[in-house]
């Protein structure tokens, strides 16, 4: 890589990494486009966790696999300088629904603005880390990384999530994710069900009772969830029935005063039936975001320098509302995660329509521009305007 001058002004970084980006356009559409192809889910993301940092591998970067003892996580990381940069990649997929998220496109713009920012990374005093962080969704893979040390150090740690369109600012609900299981005991179900203690029934019960509940419930608040077992014939009692629920709230605090009201709801499905209830948590709550606002404000002037067009509120108030385990790495490190649009309306995040739209000449102009705009993010970082803000 060749980096500018030494003593170079911003612009001249800026331009140098915008270089460096160009020069590796066709291989970082070419990465996300193999990601598309073959999505794997949280914490089962093994060739994706392989596949991303081939890239910063032969461009110079120490690649750390298996990061922190977690299979799918991987670190990579270029230069000395005493500032450091972190870009999240994420790239696992929805099940059943595949990259109908665009974690394609977050990891290969990741794995860009780390090409861009190494490329001035010396002249810059930068150091770049690139964190492989598997199972987002749902699965608070970020969450494990920070409980294992990743992340110590970090002055920005950065990102960009495809959305139907650009979005600045985050401002994701806090969330806990669940795993619901009852237990009940299995009759034929015409000719003894006396004898039977139906489970897929206590599933019923609990769902009536979270509807009635949510009246009571905070307007920002959300319950929501899918019951992904509930018996195996008809004429069987069903003996266990399987379920998963999110919690949302505007906050880790709140989140905590409305959870256990909505835990009750299954406590009376259990009660009403008979049957036994486990709740097993699927990870640690996300938190909800603190956005670094000096970076953000460089981000914005960024994307639009490059030509992108903000939301009008009314339309950003939705997208910018998905939580994500990144807020709490925003509540350890300063961080920014800003939504980048690919012209998919009325198409939406987590549709099968949206996941088409994460391939094609739109998703390639939002990678390249999410990963310009997040390396020309970094080096703003290290002006004199961007120092005295850390």
């Amino acid at each position: 890589m060749a980096a500018p001058e030494e003593g170079a002004p911003t612009g001249a970084l800026k331009e140098a990494a915008r270089r460096e980006i160009d020069r590796h356009a066709e291989e970082l559409i070419a990465l996300s486009e193999r990601l598309h192809a073959d999505p794997e889910t949280a914490w089962e993301e093994h060739r994706a966790a392989a596949a991303v940092p081939e890239l910063l591998d032969r461009a110079g970067f120490e690649v750390t696999s298996s990061y922190l003892g977690l299979e799918t996580a991987f670190l990579a990381r270029f230069g000395s300088g005493p500032v450091r940069i972190a870009l999240c990649a994420e790239y696992d997929a929805l099940p059943g629904l595949g990259h109908a998220c665009g974690h394609n496109l977050i990891a290969a713009s990741a794995v860009g603005a780390a090409l861009g920012l190494a490329a001035v990374a010396d002249d810059a005093g930068l150091t770049v880390d690139v964190y492989g962080t598997p199972a987002e969704e749902g699965g608070g893979g970020k969450i494990e990384m920070l409980d294992r040390g990743a992340f110590a150090g970090v002055d920005l740690a950065m990102m960009v999530h495809p959305a139907p369109v650009d979005v600045a600012e985050a401002r994701p609900f806090a969330v806990s994710h669940s795993r619901i299981s009852y237990t009940g005991k299995s009759a034929h179900a015409a000719a003894y069900p006396e004898a039977g203690i139906n489970a897929a029934d206590a599933f019923t019960v609990a769902q009536v009772a979270i509807g009635l509940l949510r009246q009571q419930l905070p307007a920002s608040a959300r319950v929501h969830g899918v019951v992904t077992h509930a018996g195996d014939a008809p004429n069987a009692i069903p003996e266990r029935s399987t379920g998963r629920w999110y919690v949302r709230a505007e906050t880790l605090a709140e989140l905590a005063e409305l959870e256990p009201r909505v835990m009750r709801a299954f406590e009376a499905g259990a009660l009403a039936t008979g049957c036994e209830l486990e709740v097993e948590p699927e990870s640690k709550p996300y938190a909800e975001f603190r956005t670094d606002e000096t970076a953000l404000g460089h981000y914005r002037a960024n994307a639009l320098a490059l030509g992108r067009e903000f939301a009008p509120p009314g339309q950003a108030a939705r997208m910018n509302r998905a939580s994500t385990d990144m807020g709490n790495v925003s509540q350890v490190v300063p961080a920014i995660h800003p939504y980048i649009g690919i012209g998919s309306l009325p198409a939406t995040n987590h549709q099968h329509e949206f996941a088409a739209y994460c391939v094609g000449d739109t998703a390639q102009r939002a990678l390249l521009d999410g990963a310009i705009a997040l390396s020309w993010t970094g080096v703003d970082r290290v002006s004199p305007i961007g120092r005295a803000a850390m």
